[in-house]
């Protein structure tokens, strides 16, 4: 797949992904962003058809595809519905992927049958109050106990973290700091001690709205720990980060899918609409921005296709992934840009969809890792070594 064409069988697989989206999402995505709203029945939907299985082996019920054929899934449910696709991803691309391929086999039977049905849904713990970028920074601990950890801490911006069954809970094992001793456990949401705040109140993404989550004296079993923290290493924490690269590639299809859904609404109306006697789209104006936009999309696409296409060891090349993810980042807030532009002020009101993707795309420059911190990586890769982002 070296050019990047899709065979006959992923392309059926679009094809058939978009009918779905086109019938069953596009009508009611304002709805869910008007009302704040979690799409449950789209939820319920996928998980019956089998699409959140796309990545997980047939042995514990998915389908056992690969991760271009997610992307696609995604891409093409965030052209027309990004709060759909925003479950899409957190189902097929964050904890459970993780559990797919660091998980112990009994943690694999228990949870990914019902990842597939839609009967669980595991929501990722990581950043906190003074931890974001800075994930190293991470405060929440957990306490070996002897036949369980004690889970102390407090976790913010848990995307679907109201909606959950499980908690992917990146922590801290021992007496350690920076990288060394993370590790993570899986947490059921209805473990004594846990608390879940109210959600946030979002500019985009509010039909996947996150919440804090608070760990006080939560005791979970040792069979629920994910990746070992070692207190005297940092191997634990590169896995988990390793693991992220899915939903890093998955970040970056969304932001195409949304793009592509600005783009095919402003192609239309450049046709459509008239002004001084003809349509639009005879003004050079018009034809440079909508050449502009074609040609972003198109690169960013390659670039996320050939991301998830790099896969080694159930998890993409770090390098690809993250140039997908910077460049469709900001590629989606240009493109989302122009085609309200195109549309004048009607693309400024709430009549149309406009408003409303680049409220969305927005969010995914900053979630799953900022664009700065993305460069910063970049040049790591780049230059062959690290960098302390501690010291001026």
């Amino acid at each position: 797949m070296s050019d990047f064409r899709l065979d006959d069988d992923l392309e059926a697989f679009r094809a058939q992904v978009r009918t779905l989206a086109e019938r069953e999402f596009a009508p009611r995505a304002a709805h869910w962003d008007e009302h704040e709203e979690f799409p449950e029945a789209n939820r319920r939907l996928l998980g019956e058809l089998g699409y959140f299985g796309t990545l997980i082996p047939p042995e514990y019920g998915g389908s056992g595809g690969r991760i271009i054929q997610s992307c696609l899934l995604v891409e093409e449910v965030a052209r027309v519905c990004f709060n759909t696709a925003s479950v899409c991803q957190i189902a097929v691309h964050g904890p459970s992927r993780a559990i797919t391929v660091l998980g112990s086999e009994a943690i694999k039977r228990r949870l990914l049958p019902g990842v597939v049905t839609g009967e669980h849904l595991i929501a990722i713990s990581i950043s906190e109050p003074q931890a974001g970028s800075a994930v190293t920074d991470l405060r929440t601990r957990a306490l070996d106990v002897g036949d369980a950890y004690l889970l102390n801490g407090h976790k913010c911006f848990t995307t679907l973290g109201n909606y959950c069954t499980h908690l992917l809970v990146m922590c801290r094992f021992g007496e350690s700091s920076g990288a060394r001793g993370i590790g993570a456990l899986i947490v059921d949401r209805d473990t004594p001690g846990l608390h879940l705040g109210k959600p946030d109140k979002k500019m985009g993404g509010r039909g996947a709205p996150e919440c804090e989550v608070f760990f006080d004296d939560c005791r979970v079993p040792k069979a629920n720990l994910l990746v070992p923290g070692d207190p005297n290493s940092t191997a634990g924490f590169k896995r988990l980060m390793d693991a992220f690269g899915p939903e890093r590639c998955g970040n970056a299809a969304i932001c195409v899918g949304l793009a592509q859904g600005a783009y095919d609404t402003a192609l239309a109306y450049a046709q459509q609409r008239e002004q001084f006697g003809r349509p639009i789209m005879e003004f050079q104006g018009i034809q440079w921005k909508i050449a502009d936009m074609a040609t972003q999309l198109h690169a960013a696409r390659l670039m996320v296709y050939r991301a998830a296409t790099s896969e080694r060891d159930g998890f993409p090349d770090p390098r690809d992934t993250t140039m997908a993810k910077l460049y469709a980042n900001e590629m989606v807030q240009r493109v989302t840009s122009e085609a309200l532009q195109i549309h004048g002020h009607s693309g400024y009101t709430r009549t149309l969809p406009l408003e409303r993707m680049m409220r969305d795309g927005r969010g995914y420059a900053v979630g799953g890792g900022t664009v700065e911190i993305l460069r910063n990586t970049l040049a790591a890769l780049e230059f062959g070594r690290g960098f302390d982002q501690r010291r001026g």
